[in-house]
C-alpha cells in the first residue's frame, strides 16, 4: 500500500530496537528460579507473565534508557526499546562532569517518554508493564550517575516497583553474552574510562589485566583533541576514519610509538605523552600538505600509528589471558569495541588459536540503557540481595570494580586457571 505523505509526523515511530529475541539456553546461566521464590521482591506482568526491567545509564557523555523483555514461554530475551543521547562538547575540549549532567538532566525523561512509547506503542500507562528499574550505580563521574540516579529512584518511588543498581562494566559483558550468545568467553572491555581483560570463575568475573593510568578511550580522545579532530560522533571514531585511509595502494607512514605491556597491564599515558610531542615537531605537516621529505608525516599516519600500536598491545594481553585460562573465544564490549581495526586484529589472531571472536557494533558497544535493564534482569530474576537495593543502599560508587560483583545467574565453576 502507498505511504501517505500528508501522515502527521506524529504517526512515524522511532525504532530503536531492531534485534529479534535471544534465546537463553546458549548462555549456560543457571536455571532461572520461578518468581514466586522472590515474590517478595517483583511480580511478572499480569497479563501474559512477562518480565520487563526499565534500565537508565548515564556514567559518561552518553544518556540512554532500554526496555528489555523476558518471556517465559520462548525463554528468550528482548530489547524493546533503546533510543540515547550523547553529549557532544566542543572541538579541542572533553566533557565536564557538571555540563555532562546538566545535558543528562535535560534528556532523561524524553528519554524514558520515548522508550515506554516505542516498548509499549498506543499504551496510556506503559509503566504499569514494568516489573522493575534498573539504574547505574558505577563506576563512572560523579554528576552523571548521580542525575540518572536520581531518576530512577524517582520512578520507582511514583511507580512502586524495585530498584536494580548495577555495575556498569558487569552491564556490558553481559550485554555482550546475551546478543552474541557468547557462553564463557574471554572478555576484553575497553571504553573511555576502563580497559581490561576479564575472564569469569568461581562466581565473578575476574581481571586478568587492565591498564595501570588512563584507559584506552581516554587516551584516543585527548589525542583527538590534539590533532583537532570532533568529537562528534565521537573522538575515537574521527581517529577510526583517518586510519582507514591507509591502503595496499596509498599506505600511510607507520610511526614507532613507545609499547608498554607489563606482565599482563598495559600502560598508555607514556604513548600519549610521545605522540603528543610528534605533533609540536616540524616534521609534521597537515594532510593536505604533500611531503617534501621522508621525515615528515601527517595526522592520519599518526591516528594508523597510534592504533596500530595501542590494539596490538590489547591483542598481547588477551591472548595470554586465553592462553592462561585455556579459552578458544573472545567477547569484545565497550565504546572502542565498535572499532573495526580492532575487531580485524583481534579476529586474525582468535582464528590463529582456532577460536572464534565475538564483536558487536555501535548499539550495545557503546553504553546504551538495554545493557543495564540486562544486567538488571540477571539480578532480578536469581534474586541478587546486592543488586535489588533498598532507596537508602543507591549511593553511587564512581569506582566500583568488575569482580566485586557477585555473579548469581552463572554456575559457581572453578576454572582451571583459579
Amino acid at each position: 500500500m502507498a505511504s501517505d505523505s500528508h501522515a502527521p509526523a506524529a504517526a512515524i515511530r522511532p525504532c530503536t530496537a531492531t534485534d529479534p529475541p535471544c534465546p537463553i539456553a546458549p548462555l549456560h546461566n543457571l536455571p532461572i528460579p520461578p518468581p514466586s521464590h522472590f515474590a517478595h521482591l517483583y511480580k511478572p506482568n499480569a497479563i501474559n507473565g512477562k518480565t520487563i526491567v526499565l534500565g537508565i545509564e548515564g556514567s559518561a557523555n552518553k544518556v540512554g534508557v532500554g526496555v528489555l523483555c523476558y518471556d517465559p514461554i520462548s525463554s528468550t530475551y528482548q530489547t524493546l526499546s533503546n533510543p540515547r543521547k550523547t553529549y557532544v562538547s566542543p572541538i579541542g575540549c572533553g566533557f565536564l562532569p557538571k555540563e555532562t549532567a546538566w545535558h543528562h538532566q535535560a534528556h532523561i525523561v524524553p528519554l524514558i517518554r520515548a522508550a515506554l512509547n516505542e516498548a509499549f506503542p498506543n499504551e496510556l500507562n506503559p509503566e504499569q508493564h514494568l516489573s522493575a528499574i534498573a539504574f547505574t550505580l558505577g563506576p563512572g563521574m560523579g554528576g552523571p550517575l548521580k542525575s540518572c540516579a536520581i531518576a530512577a529512584r524517582s520512578l520507582s518511588l511514583l511507580w512502586k516497583i524495585p530498584l536494580i543498581a548495577v555495575n556498569h562494566c558487569i552491564a556490558h559483558i553481559e550485554m555482550g553474552r546475551v546478543a552474541t550468545q557468547a557462553s564463557d568467553p574471554v572478555v576484553l572491555y575497553v571504553s573511555g574510562g576502563n580497559t581490561q581483560v576479564i575472564a569469569y570463575s568461581d562466581g565473578r568475573y575476574r581481571i586478568f589485566g587492565e591498564t595501570i593510568d588512563i584507559a584506552v578511550g581516554n587516551c584516543l580522545d585527548r589525542f583527538a583533541r590534539v590533532v583537532g579532530l570532533s568529537n562528534d560522533p565521537s573522538p575515537g571514531y574521527n581517529i577510526e576514519v583517518m586510519a582507514r585511509k591507509h591502503s595496499m595502494d596509498k599506505p600511510l607512514k607507520f610511526v614507532e610509538l613507545p609499547y608498554v605491556v607489563k606482565g599482563m597491564d598495559v600502560s598508555f599515558s607514556g604513548l600519549l605523552t610521545f605522540i603528543e610531542e610528534l605533533t609540536r615537531r616540524r616534521e609534521f605537516i597537515k594532510d593536505d600538505e604533500e611531503r617534501q621529505s621522508e621525515n615528515q608525516f601527517t595526522t592520519a599516519d599518526l591516528c594508523y600509528s597510534l592504533q596500530e600500536t595501542i590494539f596490538a598491545m590489547l591483542i598481547e594481553i588477551t591472548e595470554r589471558t586465553m592462553a592462561h585460562c585455556g579459552q578458544n573465544s573472545v567477547l569484545i564490549v565497550g565504546g572502542v569495541g565498535c572499532n573495526r581495526r580492532l575487531q580485524d586484529m583481534m579476529a586474525e589472531m582468535v582464528a590463529d588459536r582456532g577460536g572464534t571472536l565475538c564483536a558487536m557494533d555501535h548499539r550495545y558497544c557503546i553504553d546504551n540503557g538495554a545493557m543495564i535493564a540486562q544486567a538488571g534482569m540477571f539480578g532480578l530474576q536469581y534474586g541478587s540481595t546486592e543488586m535489588v537495593v533498598k532507596l537508602e543502599d543507591t549511593e553511587c560508587r564512581q569506582r566500583y570494580r568488575t569482580d566485586q560483583v557477585e555473579v548469581v545467574w552463572r554456575p559457581k565453576t572453578r576454572g582451571k586457571h583459579a
